[in-house]
């Protein structure tokens, strides 16, 4: 029986080149926000919704866009860990997906819009091989194109990698495995917006293949949202007023601070001193008026001078003139000078400062017990290697607490690490769990590249066996689309990437790239800019690379004296229940009576075995108490044994932790003894002897302690008699069997 739906659901469908579909659906879910779609790529569904206030609030001269992104434990039936059992707050995985949503959308709301916008999305429904993070930027921006919101958009971001030399667009996590480039671009359907990933020293032509394949998927997805806006009319949005201008003051600014701004920019001064006078020229000029007069003209003032007057001095200089802020030329890098080994008690240390950026980076070693355990809804594992970066207020000079980690230090230690991740060593390579953390204490420009060349500086300084060495390096762009003109600014500063167009991160070996992020602040982005930035990044980052290396070429032979010391040993798949014990007992008697910790993965069909002392004694008696419960006893080998237990007929000698053998009375000397006692052997006694036979049946293992002896003067070896029946009588059991007839046939 047919009943009256409730809802109108619309849906979409995008069809990828290899036959896979994304569905678009909005009218069925969350229908009172004020745009909401779920986006489904099999069995994987995200509720994206948006919600914008009504108006701004007053005196808010911003865009305040708040991005979530969550995932839910029971969209792939998992309960959340912890004891509250239930989702927290978001986690860094989380506020690195929110973070590429917002990084695409923030630059399409109009400059004049200043309401506050949410953007949520949720993961309700994950498929295990699918990877939900490439579409969650469609998610959003989708939520955002059926709502009657002012926005630029539509746009979409999808993930690129490269598997066996061919480009592939958002495929799952087990084609991910094999995969040389790994990269998110979110986009218009004109244009680049955003680029962020990882790569195994992969050449600048190869990314900027990936860029353009990602674009032509990125054009399917905003041509199909842009069909959705039309099909229910939300193509044209609503009406806004959140500013109020005055063309007349506007001119005045401009008429009058302009060429003295450009002279303050001209100057070469250093940060502060620049920030200071353009400070002072604001405050001129709005000293002119009264208090009352003030609270109606301050935020325009301010607004005027930093973007008619500041914002475009700083720019006309770089296109006019070829000069920077600080006297540079475009392509020139500021002075570096690098230093290893500056904190005495630290695993491993490096500063690495650059012009007015700086960065001091530590790095610790530790066990497996170390690692980080990740427990996320689609993935878990652990992490062998980490790496944290702090952003303290003193680094620029800011008069306020430290309050908790936030998003930007989340996401430039995340890219950081992806920059350093292709070059640690890791698994058998490494047996350390290695923690890198990056303190800003001074910064103007590009300290998350800082703290690529520190990591790498102070890896190598520790004696991780670093493959290559890493630097990064920030590019800037100016651009004018009125002249056609532009600029690539390599190394930019603070003020380069806060007035400029363009924010691209590259980092990389000398052989190729291995991470990058862009943000783009201007439509019409063309490939050929691409490719000049990524050029002159190349050739930017190999000078880098050229000081780094006068300060230290490769790493430390050895560890410091005062690193704790791991032995990595392979074992037997077979051997690892014996070296743990019943419960656990042996390995812990291990690691109480030697001051050892010792872990064991399984690896490969085989036990990996770590062991972890705080000097090489311990090391070494924890290692042979492994290497003896593991060892196989070899025929011809010398065992110094213990005797275990005394029988009449002779002894039971433990050769090898848990595994005894028996010397066999007429195998303790030449002579013959009658007793044990005559012997004088005793439980307890140690005893040189010699493994010469194993029972191939029963495995048992024979003993003699008689051939480590020299053979007495005269003596003859008796030659084994040969078994005979006697003449005329049948063997044992022969008489039996010839009674017994034959055997009948069994079938």
């Amino acid at each position: 029986m047919e009943t009256n739906k409730l809802y109108n659901a619309v849906q979409k469908t995008i069809t990828l080149a290899d036959g896979r579909e994304i569905m678009i659906e909005t009218g069925k879910l969350a229908k009172q926000a004020d745009g909401s779609v779920v986006v489904r790529m099999g069995d994987t569904m995200l509720l994206g919704t948006v919600v914008a206030a009504k108006d701004a609030k007053e005196g808010t001269d911003f865009m305040p866009l708040q991005v979530e992104y969550k995932e839910k434990y029971a969209s792939c039936g998992r309960f959340p860990g912890g004891f509250l059992k239930r989702e927290g707050k978001a986690g860094d995985s989380e506020i690195l997906v929110a973070r590429l949503i917002d990084r695409a959308l923030r630059p399409l709301f109009p400059a004049d819009y200043h309401a506050e916008v949410f953007v949520t999305v949720n993961l309700i429904s994950a498929e295990k091989d699918i990877q939900p993070d490439a579409l969650a930027g469609l998610a959003a921006s989708a939520a955002l194109a059926v709502s009657d919101i002012p926005f630029g958009g539509p746009i979409s971001e999808v993930r690129v990698a490269r598997i066996n030399g061919e480009y592939v667009i958002n495929p799952g996590f087990e084609a991910m495995k094999s995969a040389d480039l790994d990269i998110m671009v979110g986009g218009t359907i004109d244009n680049i917006l955003m680029v962020e990933g990882e790569m195994n020293e992969v050449s600048e032509e190869v990314m900027l293949g990936a860029i353009m394949f990602a674009h032509e998927e990125i054009k399917k997805h905003c041509a199909v949202q842009i069909e959705l806006m039309k099909e229910l009319g939300k193509d044209v949005k609503r009406e806004y007023c959140h500013e109020t201008n005055d063309e007349e003051l506007r001119q005045t600014i401009i008429n009058e601070l302009y060429d003295r701004a450009y002279a303050i920019a001209t100057s070469g001064t250093m940060k502060h001193e620049r920030a200071e006078a353009f400070d002072a020229l604001e405050a001129e000029f709005a000293s002119r008026y009264t208090e009352e007069e003030l609270e109606e003209k301050a935020p325009l003032i301010h607004k005027y001078f930093h973007d008619d007057v500041q914002k475009k001095a700083m720019r006309n200089m770089i296109l006019d003139e070829g000069k920077r802020l600080d006297g540079r030329r475009t392509d020139e890098i500021r002075p570096i000078w690098c230093e290893i080994g500056y904190l005495p008690c630290a695993h491993g240390s490096a500063i690495f400062t650059r012009g007015e950026t700086q960065s001091l980076t530590t790095v610790t070693l530790g066990t497996k017990l170390d690692e980080k355990q990740k427990d996320e809804v689609l993935v878990q594992g652990s992490e062998q290697f980490v790496l944290h970066y702090n952003f303290p207020p003193f680094s620029t000079g800011e008069a306020r607490p430290a309050r908790g980690l936030s998003r930007r230090e989340i996401g430039h230690g995340h890219l950081a690490w992806r920059a350093l991740k292709p070059m640690v060593p890791v698994g058998e390579a490494n047996p350390y769990a290695v923690r890198v953390v990056s303190d800003i204490l001074e910064s103007n420009g590009s300290s998350s590249m800082a703290t690529v060349c520190a990591g790498t500086l102070a890896l190598m300084d520790a004696g991780v066996k670093l493959r290559k060495p890493v630097s990064g390096i920030a590019m800037g762009l100016i651009s004018d689309s009125a002249t056609g003109r532009w600029a690539v600014l390599s190394d930019i500063l603070g003020d380069e990437d806060h007035l400029g167009d363009m924010d691209f991160k590259v980092t990389g070996t000398c052989d190729g790239i291995t991470a990058t992020q862009m943000d783009i602040k201007v439509d019409g982005l063309s490939y050929e800019v691409l490719a000049k930035a990524l050029e002159q990044a190349r050739q930017g980052r190999l000078h880098i690379l050229s000081k780094m290396v006068e300060t230290i070429a490769e790493p430390r032979e050895d560890y410091k004296p005062f690193v704790p010391r791991i032995v990595q040993i392979a074992i037997p798949q077979e051997f690892i229940g014996a070296v743990i014990g019943p419960g656990g007992k042996v390995i812990q008697e291990i690691q109480k009576t030697t001051g050892t910790t010792i872990t064991i993965t399984e690896v490969d069909e085989k036990g990996i075995v770590d062991i972890f002392g705080p000097d090489k004694e311990a090391l070494d008696a924890a290692l042979a108490r492994v290497k003896g419960i593991v060892a196989v006893p070899e025929i011809g080998e010398t065992y110094n044994g213990k005797i275990r237990s005394i029988v009449d007929f002779g002894a039971f000698v433990e050769i090898l932790p848990g595994k005894d053998a028996l010397l066999h009375i007429s195998e303790i000397d030449y002579k013959r003894f009658e007793t044990m006692e005559e012997t004088g052997l005793k439980e307890g006694d140690m005893i040189e002897v010699k493994l010469v036979a194993k029972d191939q049946k029963t495995g048992k293992l024979k003993l003699s302690r008689k051939a480590l002896l020299p053979k007495p003067e005269g003596w003859v070896e008796r030659e084994p008699r040969e078994r005979k029946p006697r003449e005329g009588q049948p063997r044992e059991g022969q008489e039996k069997r010839e009674q017994r007839g034959p055997r009948p046939n069994r079938k």
